[in-house]
């Protein structure tokens, strides 16, 4: 990621987006740089009306705190999305390039603080944000307290490597 953000890959990436699925507290805490704010399924829709430009590789990086609730349930969420827009030109998609950050947020900030703005990490549980977090979280209906079965596709997300071969 830190590679991708100094622009290693420029010359083969037209395009990338990192997309924080975190709470705005979170965000607002501290966020990789040029990173957008979409915790709702709303938001993650507005990317498929998004012009994508034929033959250029527009990427989406999905992440959250960990990468292991909300990044990963996004991720899901666009990909089926997209796959329903384009059902009647299988396997053509928008995105068909997106990828989740391994370790999310908290591991990114913790090697590449210098590349977060601000400098600094807000987790979800911080307790000055107790009653931001039960709004946010009816808000986004994105977690639902563990009743929710956990989907044993989590691992066919494509985890964002540390080194890329792009």
């Amino acid at each position: 990621m830190a590679e991708v953000l100094n622009g290693v890959y420029s010359d083969r990436l037209h395009k990338v987006t990192i997309v924080d699925c975190r709470y705005p507290y979170e965000f607002e805490g501290g966020h990789i740089r040029g990173a957008v704010n979409m915790y709702t399924r709303g938001a993650v829709n507005s990317l498929l009306e998004t012009q994508t430009t034929a033959g250029k590789r527009h990427v989406l990086i999905f992440q959250c705190e960990f990468s292991s609730e909300r990044g990963p349930r996004m991720y899901r969420h666009l990909r089926s999305q997209d796959r329903a827009l384009n059902q009647d030109h299988y396997p053509k998609l928008n995105f068909p390039e997106v990828y989740l950050l391994h370790g999310g947020y908290k591991a990114f900030y913790e090697s590449h603080g210098d590349l977060c703005d601000p400098d600094s990490y807000t987790p979800m549980l911080h307790l000055d944000h107790c009653a931001d977090l039960r709004h946010f979280r009816v808000k986004s209906k994105t977690w639902t307290a563990g009743s929710e079965k956990v989907s044993s596709r989590r691992h066919r997300s494509r985890i964002f490597p540390s080194g890329l071969d792009f």
